[in-house]
């Protein structure tokens, strides 16, 4: 039997990948993090499923959850919000998993960011704005960043960025990024995007903070900083534009 981590995208039930769902419909264990995800997504789940939701338990007890499903000849669906590659705690999970000799694999989902993107119709590489976007996270209350991963270093790139677990230091990283991007740089930040709650809030590295702290979020929300947010008179990529081609 096979424990499947499953990227259940920014929280919308139809947002799954076909194969998701199928792995959803098969499994009769399916650990989930209430937290973040809209309970339609379990509706997926078989009737008579054994629903686990994780967001109070620690890792050693989701392990063994896991463990002992296994032993008892059951798949398991451990569905990972948004995307099981950035910010899921699988390295963890897969590691205590080999361990036990318990097998798995993975099946990626649509990433947050993605879904905020595509929320507000933005691309977030724009040619001759920003070709790169960075994903990290706040330093503060979780693991410490690896040295040379500063948000400073990232921000004097001026790439697009993309912040993991940072909402309730929006003022103190809107301040720091000012810094690097400008004070009227633009921001967007999506909060349970494509869920019923979702909250889509703009502003500059000036104003965001008023904005988040108004809205009273602190949990489920990702921040997006850059001028490709508001890109408009740029040049136009060479991927699609009209080139004389050398033939044979």
């Amino acid at each position: 039997m096979t424990v499947h981590f499953i990227g259940a995208g920014p929280g919308a039930a139809d947002l799954l990948t076909l194969r998701a769902v199928r792995l959803l419909n098969e499994a009769p264990v399916c650990l989930y993090a209430g937290t973040y995800l809209d309970a339609e997504v379990l509706s997926h789940c078989p009737e008579n499923a054994e629903l686990i939701d994780t967001q109070r338990i620690d890792l050693d007890t989701i392990t063994a959850h896991l463990v002992a499903a296994h032993e008892a000849g059951k798949d398991v669906a451990r569905l990972c919000s948004g995307d099981p590659s950035i910010y899921s705690a699988i390295a963890e999970q897969t590691r205590r998993l080999d361990r036990a000799g318990v097998p798995w694999d993975v099946t990626p989902g649509v990433p947050a960011y993605a879904a905020t993107a595509a929320a507000i119709g933005r691309e977030l590489t724009v040619p001759e704005v920003a070709q790169t976007v960075v994903l990290t996270r706040a330093q503060r209350d979780s693991t410490s960043l690896p040295p040379g991963e500063q948000l400073a270093t990232y921000a004097a790139t001026k790439a697009t960025l993309v912040l993991h677990l940072a909402i309730r230091h929006t003022r103190r990283l809107a301040a720091e990024l000012a810094e690097h991007y400008g004070a009227n740089c633009p921001v967007v930040v999506g909060s349970q995007v494509t869920q019923p709650d979702e909250l889509i809030l703009r502003g500059t590295l000036a104003d965001i903070a008023d904005q988040v702290e108004a809205a009273g979020l602190r949990q489920a929300a990702v921040i997006i900083v850059g001028w490709a947010l508001e890109a408009e008179d740029f040049v136009e990529s060479h991927l699609y534009g009209t080139r004389i081609r050398n033939r044979p």
